[in-house]
């Protein structure tokens, strides 16, 4: 080779070198790596309606409505909604929106969708109780007819997706996949949108990787951020966690652990990102079977008597349990919702005292003087299985001799929703109206996704009566104090024990930008990179 020939390739080569950072930089700064312990379980948008879940498909799917960065409600698949009569809604739907695959999204799409959500084995169906039927009028417009006038109706459409009816029909997942019941779908691995990122692939419990819907309406907002790719990381572990951020693996840490908090708030390589819960953590019991599964106690069930769950509620220290193991990131609460849902009001969120004495007596009124053994289920999450170490440790102490049962999310949560636990710890974010929340955990469980998520089949008529009066009670005042009245009759019931509000804590490097929602999810349309320097 001449020498000429030689420099220029040698000149080739070092600008090739020099170029090679730069454009690692530009990849590092189109793409978030984003690290949780848990696992979106399915990419069916309709099979579940857990936050892990929610994280991954509000990015691949659309609903109707949206939430702006206040956690608002605002358009999105639907441009605007109107009352035509007291029981029937019209929705105007975005002209131009087009699936993954890209074929157009229609009003046949929409109605076919509000179906397959709200009929079982969707677990979305808690929402959308009281829609009779969906009907397109025309490509654009969704009218929706209601069994009773429901003024707040928009509310309920959220995070319900929005799927390709031909897509669903092509690949026989007209109905929603039956988690319980671990059947295997299409719609498991596979997923078809209208949202900003489409699905790429879905490794179960490894990644979830998604890539930028080019033709997304919204791109166009001047919210809208730049990445070009997302990978959701699972990592169980705490420490690994951790020690990815540090070393550049992963950007966004979502559930960092409690105890490194402060020095992540000190370490000028990262932001920490918080905002308070609209979610609680609670403690619920078996309160349908008449003999308590895993106890000692034979021919009853202790959980059946008022006294007994009194009695659990005074013998947690929930203020020692956020000092000592969640390093003071949350609040103490007596409220069954966020005083940030509307209609629960603040009065509400004392908790009983602290009183282990005063829960022995209890237990002994109740007929349980040496008190009694019972299995407690909790999903096996460093943190979440602290606290329900901790809790374990203080019922004992009066006599609630507590055997824990820590499993995956996998087996966790389908045995909560099948009511195949005697007693367990159970995280709930709501919607910011009340009813979705209280017809979910609380009413009584039945068709048409009455009480979906009432793991202790708790049923009280009269609490059942206010639920469905909220649900078509036109008049936001008298909504609001429907709410509390529903609210307080369960803070003297006791069908679940409030503990505790997080302060949502995420970890991020430095070049990343994102906007923090009060539910946990981070919307991937908004994130920011800079380049890495």
């Amino acid at each position: 080779m001449r020498l000429p020939a030689l420099l220029t390739l040698l000149l080739s080569m070092l600008l090739a070198i020099a170029a090679a950072p730069a454009a690692l930089a530009q990849r590092q700064a189109d793409t978030l790596r984003i690290a949780s312990a848990f696992d979106p379980q399915t990419m069916d948008p309709h099979a579940v309606a857990l936050l892990y879940h929610s994280r991954v498909m509000t990015q691949v799917y659309d609903g109707l409505v949206g939430r702006d960065e206040r956690y608002r409600l605002e358009p999105a698949l639907a441009l605007a909604w109107r009352m035509t009569a007291p029981t029937t809604w019209v929705f105007k739907l975005r002209p131009g929106v087009v699936f993954h695959d890209g074929t157009p999204f229609t009003a046949e799409d929409a109605a076919f969708s509000l179906q397959r959500a709200a009929a079982a084995p969707s677990q979305r169906a808690f929402q959308l109780r009281g829609i009779a039927a969906a009907r397109a009028l025309d490509p654009l417009h969704l009218e929706v007819q209601l069994e009773a006038p429901d003024a707040v109706l928009p509310e309920k459409l959220s995070f319900v997706a929005m799927m390709s009816r031909a897509w669903c029909e092509k690949h026989g997942v007209q109905r929603a996949q039956d988690f319980n019941a671990r059947q295997e779908t299409h719609a498991n691995r596979h997923a078809n949108g209208t949202g900003p990122f489409r699905l790429e692939r879905y490794d179960p419990d490894v990644r979830t990787t998604l890539q930028r819907h080019a033709a997304w309406w919204g791109w166009t907002d001047r919210r809208s951020g730049t990445l070009a790719q997302a990978h959701f990381v699972v990592v169980k572990s705490d420490a690994t966690r951790l020690a990815a951020l540090a070393g550049g693996e992963v950007d966004l840490v979502l559930d960092p652990p409690y105890q490194d908090i402060r020095r992540l708030q000190a370490d000028p390589r990262f932001t920490l990102k918080q905002m308070p819960d609209l979610g609680q953590q609670y403690l619920g019991f078996d309160q349908s079977r008449p003999e308590l599964e895993g106890s000692d106690v034979k021919g009853r069930n202790p959980f059946k008597d008022r006294r007994v769950r009194q009695a659990v509620y005074h013998a947690i220290n929930v203020p020692l349990i956020i000092d000592k193991v969640l390093r003071g990131q949350a609040v103490p609460t007596g409220a069954l919702l966020s005083p940030l849902v509307d209609g629960s009001s603040a009065d509400l969120d004392q908790r009983l005292p602290y009183d282990p004495a005063r829960a022995r007596l209890l237990l002994g009124q109740a007929g349980y003087p040496n008190g009694f053994t019972v299995p407690m289920d909790c999903v096996n999450v460093a943190w979440r299985e602290n606290v329900c170490q901790a809790v374990a440790a203080m019922l004992t102490q009066v006599g609630v001799r507590v055997q824990l049962r820590s499993s995956p999310s996998t087996q966790f949560f389908p045995r909560l929703t099948a009511a195949a636990t005697p007693f367990f710890e159970l995280g709930w974010t709501p919607l910011p109206d009340a009813w979705g929340s209280l017809n979910g955990l609380l009413r009584t469980h039945g068709r048409d996704g009455q009480g979906s998520f009432n793991a202790g089949r708790y049923s009280n008529p009269q609490l059942d009566t206010l639920i469905d009066q909220l649900r078509v009670e036109p008049d936001l005042t008298r909504r609001r104090a429907l709410v509390t009245t529903a609210l307080r009759l369960a803070a003297d019931d006791l069908p679940m024990i409030p503990l505790y509000r997080r302060t949502l804590n995420w970890a991020m490097a430095r070049q990343v930008s994102v906007v923090q929602w009060p539910n946990d999810v981070l919307e991937l349309r908004w994130v920011r990179a800079a380049p890495p320097k």
